[in-house]
């Protein structure tokens, strides 16, 4: 799909000199606030972006902390699991 954006120019232009890259900019801006909003995973940010490795996806979301949304009960219940995969 391909979404086209008016911008003012002279807001344009000051976004242009700013931003080497809008367009890629503006993708990013739009997976994080996908990202945060939990409309969009971590493998669909890395698809978006063309990210090489979940590491590199990682790392761009670190960098402008989106950090995952892990609870302590998200905790409890991964530990339980792999008690239960190590007991059998």
């Amino acid at each position: 799909m391909q979404i086209t954006i008016e911008l003012p120019e002279d807001i344009g232009n000051q976004l242009q000199q700013n931003w080497q890259n809008l367009p890629q900019k503006i993708l990013e801006a739009i997976a994080l606030e996908a990202y945060r909003s939990g409309i969009m995973t971590t493998a669909q940010i890395q698809e978006l972006l063309k990210f090489s490795s979940r590491w590199e996806t990682e790392q761009f979301l670190k960098q402008y902390h989106a950090y995952l949304d892990y609870t302590e009960e998200d905790l409890e219940q991964d530990i339980q699991t792999i008690n239960q995969v190590l007991s059998k």
